[in-house]
């Protein structure tokens, strides 16, 4: 079939600029990294872990941006993409459909909406809880790591979601015969994609961490009305950007612009290439409505054990006092909010 862009429905020219940009790089490097991985040179080893990592980032940002229906025109398009896109970064096991219901369910909500209770499981766990600690202090992402094993099992765990076992018993099938295949016969072939699986891991949560002040909530799957649902200037006080870099905008590409989150709050349907516009015209350029990437990184490193549980109390600050208080990097932050991982 000849798919053109008509046929396709691009938005706008700069939508097929900047995303078509952005699909064909995080696609190319995604399988050039894979095949770098196989190479007998150590240094194209390195390098192809840390561009297979960055294919996989760029396409977790594209399905956020496919989940708000922001690079086709219909929504069914977007979603022929956005699933597509989880078997690059890793997110397939649970439908793009679960990704999309509960990422609108964090805006319309104005809410961290989940169903798995990972504090609660901690508590009832404290051998578990220990180990992550003590890896999460040697900056290994094991709290990630447990959320994305859940999610591969996801159809097994939660009620909701049985009708989906055949599905994802399949992906299961498919994606370890493949890496136990690698593996065996390519073991450090097998590292390397961990690795660079363990970054993407990272990078993302790093972007997550300080987004939001408001802890989660178990309504994933409750027909309550939701209390803060519909204020919107409740959302924007406790929704904080964190911006890669202000003075070099290209920088903050590297995420898609992920950082620019109230304006991303603010409005939906702007794709990432206009949000640091929009941002701007919010805040004004000299603004000190963002935290400093510095900042990010104290916050990052300083509180990687403290956040894993009980990282909200009521002491904590809230607000525009959080926003205060991030930019000296005096939170903890939150772990384990990925948007991929739909539960």
């Amino acid at each position: 079939m000849n798919i053109g862009v008509n046929h396709i429905n691009i938005i706008t020219k700069d939508s097929l600029l900047y995303n078509g940009s952005a699909l064909l790089y995080s696609v190319t490097a995604y399988f050039s990294g894979i095949i770098g991985l196989f190479s007998q040179d150590i240094l194209i080893n390195i390098i192809s872990i840390f561009v297979l990592a960055h294919g996989m980032i760029i396409a977790a940002y594209l399905v956020h941006e496919c989940a708000h229906n922001l690079i086709f025109r219909k929504m069914l398009h977007n979603t022929y993409l956005g699933r597509a896109l989880t078997w690059l970064c890793g997110a397939s096991y649970g439908t793009y459909e679960d990704i999309r219901y509960k990422h609108f369910r964090h805006h319309v909500d104005n809410d961290d909406v989940v169903w798995f209770d990972y504090e609660d499981f901690f508590r009832n766990h404290p051998l578990i809880l220990k180990i992550t600690q003590i890896l999460e202090w040697f900056y290994i992402p094991i709290h990630e790591i447990i959320m994305h094993i859940i999610m591969a099992f996801t159809s097994f765990f939660i009620d909701e979601r049985r009708d989906q076992r055949k599905r994802n018993i399949f992906v299961l099938l498919v994606r370890s015969s493949l890496f136990i295949s690698i593996a065996f016969y390519f073991p450090v072939v097998a590292l390397y994609y961990l690795v660079a699986y363990v970054i993407m891991m990272t990078v993302l949560r790093f972007m997550d961490s300080i987004q939001h002040d408001y802890s989660y909530n178990l309504t994933l799957f409750s027909n309550e009305r939701p209390e803060r649902k519909g204020d919107f200037e409740w959302e924007q006080e406790h929704t904080f950007s964190n911006p890669i870099s202000m003075k070099i905008p290209v920088l903050n590409w590297l995420v898609l612009n992920f950082g620019f989150h109230n304006a991303h709050h603010s409005d939906m349907t702007i794709p990432w290439y206009q949000l640091q516009e929009k941002h701007k015209e919010m805040f004004g350029d000299n603004s000190r409505n963002h935290v400093p990437f510095l900042a990010q990184l104290k916050i990052f490193h300083k509180q990687r054990v403290n956040r894993i549980i009980d990282n909200h109390t009521e002491l904590s600050p809230t607000g525009h006092d959080y926003l205060v208080a991030a930019r000296k990097a005096d939170v903890s932050g939150g772990n384990a909010a990925s948007f991929l991982t739909s539960f």
